[in-house]
Formats: C-alpha cells, sequence, structure tokens
C-alpha cells in the first residue's frame, strides 16, 4: 500500500477499527422480531449514534421509520461553498442462517486465516467502518474537505422499504451533490471496483391450500391432494429445462458489455460443486447482472426429523425476483403474483402475498464524481485501474435517491467482495481490504472537492 500520510494514518487506526468492529458484529441486529428481539437493532442503532456524536457529527437523530425500524443520521459541517456527500451504510444484518454451519459463532468477530469472519463484517457493518475511517484520516490530515451527511439504515436486508418511506415524506435530509453507497464490493480482492447497476427485488409470499387438514399418507395417499407435491409443482413452473426464469410476460433476455465474469472465476466464487451445472443461458455477467433470477428462498413444510406419515393440507414459500436495470420492479412483482395464482396444479387453492419491493438502479459513469474515484482507486490500490461491474443484488435505496435527487451523482462501493460470502455461513471481511477501501474513500472525498471547487449546495 503507498506510504502517503492517509494511508499511513488509516494504518494506524486499523486496531481501533476491530475493535469497534468486534463490538458491532455482537449486535444480533437482524431486522425481524420473529427471529431476534427488537433490543438488539435498538442496540446497534445507539451504538452508530453515539460513534458520529464523537466523530464531531452534528444533528444526530435516530429516525422511526414507517417499517418500525430505526435508521441513524448525522451531518458534519464542511467548509463553505465544499460539495456535499452523503454516505451510506446499514446495521441491519441477515439472519445467521444454521449456527452449526459457522466455523466460529456468527456474532463474534473472529480473526482466521488472515480475515475477520462475523455476521455483518462486510455486509455491512464493515462498510460503517469504512466510511469512519476515511473521516479520521482526512481530520487527522488537515480536515475533512466537504461536507458529509451519514445515513445508517436499520432494515435494509429486509426490504421493507422504511428508509426509502421515510427520505420521501423527508427529501431535504438526505439532500446531497454525490452520494457514495457502501454496500457493495470490488469484483475481486484487490481489484478495485464501482458497481454501475444494481437489480430490483419483488419479494412474495405464496400459500397453497388442498385438504382441510393433514391425512394419514396410507390411507389417503395417491388421490388426497397434497398441498406440499403442490407447491413444488408450482414453483417449478418459474424455471426452464436448463434453469432460466420463466415468469409470464417477464422478458427474460438482456446483454451485458462491461466487465466480464470468467465461468470458472464464477464457479469458483461460487464454490459448486464438481459435476454440478450453471444454470440459465447467456455469459455469466449477463445471468447475474442483466437478467431477471427467481429464488427460493424457504418453505415451510414439516422437517425430516420427526415427519409423520401425512399427506399435506398446506404448504408456503417465500419466493425473491431479482429485476434487472430496464425493468420495473412493482410490474415483475405483479407478474410473477399472476404467474402462480395461473399455475397452481390440481386445482390447489393459491394466495400470494407481495411483502417486499425495490427498484433496480443504473448510475452514470461519466461524470466527475467517478472521475474522481477512479483517480482515488488507482493511488490507493498501486496504480491499478477502476474496473466497473454490476451487481446482482438490490440496494432499494439507491433509485429512491436517484429520484429524489436527479443530478446527485450515486456511486457504489464497499467490501463485499466474492470470498466475503455474505448472506451465507461464515461471511468475512478482509482486513486489507477495509484498509485500501477507507484510504480510498479519504482520497476520493479530496479529489472530489478539487473537481467540483464552487458548485457545493
Amino acid at each position: 500500500m503507498p506510504q502517503s500520510p492517509l494511508a499511513a494514518t488509516v494504518a494506524s487506526l486499523m486496531p481501533r477499527a476491530k475493535e469497534e468492529l468486534t463490538e458491532l458484529v455482537a449486535f444480533r441486529s437482524v431486522a425481524d422480531e420473529t427471529q431476534f428481539p427488537r433490543s438488539e437493532c435498538e442496540a446497534a442503532a445507539g451504538w452508530v449514534a453515539e460513534a458520529l456524536r464523537r466523530e464531531g457529527f452534528e444533528d444526530v437523530a435516530l429516525l422511526d421509520t414507517p417499517d418500525g425500524t430505526q435508521s441513524v443520521y448525522g451531518h458534519l459541517p464542511g467548509p463553505a461553498g465544499a460539495p456535499t456527500v452523503l454516505l451510506y451504510a446499514h446495521y441491519d444484518v441477515q439472519p445467521p442462517l444454521d449456527p452449526a454451519g459457522w466455523d466460529s459463532p456468527p456474532f463474534e468477530l473472529t480473526e482466521r486465516n488472515g480475515r475477520w469472519y462475523g455476521r455483518g463484517a462486510a455486509d455491512c457493518k464493515g462498510g460503517l467502518l469504512m466510511h469512519l475511517l476515511a473521516l479520521r484520516a482526512l481530520k487527522a490530515d488537515g480536515g475533512v474537505p466537504v461536507s458529509v451527511k451519514m445515513i445508517v439504515e436499520g432494515s435494509e436486508e429486509q426490504g421493507t422499504g422504511g428508509l426509502e418511506r421515510y427520505a420521501e415524506a423527508h427529501p431535504e435530509l438526505l439532500a446531497a451533490d454525490t452520494i457514495v453507497i457502501g454496500d457493495a464490493g470490488n469484483f475481486r480482492a484487490g481489484l478495485p471496483t464501482v458497481t454501475a447497476s444494481l437489480r430490483g427485488m419483488a419479494l412474495v409470499r405464496v400459500q397453497v391450500d388442498t385438504l382441510e387438514g393433514n391425512l394419514h399418507s396410507g390411507q389417503f395417499g395417491g388421490a388426497a391432494p397434497d398441498a406440499l407435491a403442490a407447491l413444488v409443482r408450482l414453483l417449478d413452473s418459474l424455471r426452464d429445462e436448463d434453469g432460466s426464469t420463466t415468469v409470464d410476460g417477464l422478458v427474460p433476455s438482456a446483454g451485458w458489455d462491461g466487465l466480464q465474469y470468467p465461468e470458472e472465476q464464477f464457479r469458483r466464487d461460487a464454490r459448486v460443486l464438481d459435476g454440478v451445472d450453471l444454470i440459465g443461458e447467456g455469459t455469466v455477467a449477463e445471468r447475474i447482472w442483466a437478467r431477471p433470477a427467481v429464488t427460493v428462498l424457504g418453505i415451510d413444510c414439516p422437517p425430516v426429523v420427526g415427519a409423520t406419515a401425512s399427506v399435506q393440507a398446506g404448504a408456503r414459500a417465500l419466493v425473491s425476483l431479482r429485476v434487472p436495470p430496464g425493468a420495473d420492479a412493482a410490474e415483475a412483482g405483479r407478474l410473477l403474483v399472476k404467474h402462480l395464482e395461473a399455475h397452481a396444479p390440481w386445482g390447489a387453492r393459491v394466495s400470494v402475498e407481495q411483502v417486499g419491493q425495490g427498484q433496480p438502479f443504473r448510475a452514470d459513469t461519466g461524470t466527475p464524481a467517478y472521475r474522481a474515484m477512479a483517480e482515488a482507486m488507482r493511488e490507493a490500490y498501486d496504480g491499478a485501474e477502476m474496473a466497473t461491474a454490476g451487481q446482482g443484488g438490490s440496494i432499494p435505496l439507491c433509485n429512491t435517491l436517484a429520484s429524489l435527487y436527479p443530478e446527485a451523482e450515486i456511486l457504489l462501493v464497499g467490501l463485499s467482495e466474492p470470498e466475503a460470502q455474505i448472506h451465507a455461513v461464515n461471511e468475512s471481511v478482509s482486513p486489507e481490504e477495509l484498509e485500501r477501501m477507507a484510504v480510498t474513500e479519504a482520497l476520493f472525498l479530496g479529489f472530489l472537492s478539487r473537481y467540483t471547487a464552487g458548485q457545493g449546495a
């Protein structure tokens, strides 16, 4: 890493960052009260608010958003006439899944093989630490050259739209010239990357009912309609023979002309078992960044252990549809609901509830902010040129911010490179990536202040 003053300062701050990330990861801040108490998210929000106050942020507030969660806001004034930059992260995390699948406790930051493991270490509590490290380094190097707004969301992983609706009701709060979303990641560790597109998301819960109650499978099986089997057939209608997503009325074909994702590298990153084919058609980049993708996130059915010889009367599933840029998530969700209702086998009763939605996003990469980011990444990554990639996941707030502030430049960076294994067991963050990306962000804010001198809001 270049031994610039900023880089040296960030390096000196890394032990403190590890201590803080340890504290943050310990909060079981899953924004789902059916799994973890709300007090865990509230405690994490309180930690974030206090951290902003210690850094000199003004107007620090816990925002009660319409979905019942809290986001944390603060404002750090900069020099007169300087641009305003909004920095985003989220403190809520995915559930840990099977704790037995972790090699160390999911809510205890654990160092192993040069990485820090724990739920949220990369997605996105590490992103918050990246912002804090960058600001601390700038203050030590003479001061933060821009005005900074910080927003740290409390329900991003749930897709319930609380912060989006709050921002729409208070449009002046998050107004900024430039927005840095710290919830993406490099294409691979060591390759500095900005994410220029995001798929949106439609999330539905589907219930299938066939009987008034469960029946003995020996006495009634073979004629009585099995709701679980009906659900399996219904879900199978969402895929073609090669695994491509097939939702009636949804256009599946789209191209991708940016950074490509070699199939063998993707197989390694995704940890695909030997002999198992990838699904879909087209390039890997097209499949994961530019086309719709349906995923069955969960099914309610009897577990194998303790199962009885019964024909099931009812079954339900949670289904996610990723929606590429150029498509409307609301329309895609409507088509998904219509498809599920139309493909019920055996006359099974199907009810579908839409429980989450986020619009896709595509950035304009030909702006001064992107040139400033390219320069910052080149310096922080020893001359490596900035790559531009897509991301298959969704950050619903992006499209809301783009609609509210059409003149703002939006950049997506972060720590979720493939080895981080976000949303899976054994999520981790590379401390070297955290250090380099903090240096990148500090350099970027300095370069941005010069690129946009006199243009601040």
